[in-house]
């Protein structure tokens, strides 16, 4: 979960500083950084879960290959 977070923290940065750099106002840049990075992250997590299990799988045929 850690990881998760500082992707968020980066990510609410990035956003907040595209959004002012394109439109020079500080209010655009906080309300893309509070949006798309939170939707975003709630993605990324789910999209770690899923890969894990993916991975978990993987593992598992591999050891039931090297097994037979």
């Amino acid at each position: 979960m850690t990881k998760t977070f500082t992707f968020a923290a980066l990510h609410f940065t990035v956003a907040f500083l595209v959004g002012w750099a394109f439109t020079g106002s500080w209010l655009v840049g906080g309300a893309l950084a509070l949006v798309e990075p939170a939707c975003n992250t709630v993605v990324f997590h789910f999209h770690e879960k899923v890969w894990k299990r993916i991975e978990q799988r993987r593992a598992a045929r591999q050891a039931m290959a090297l097994s037979v």
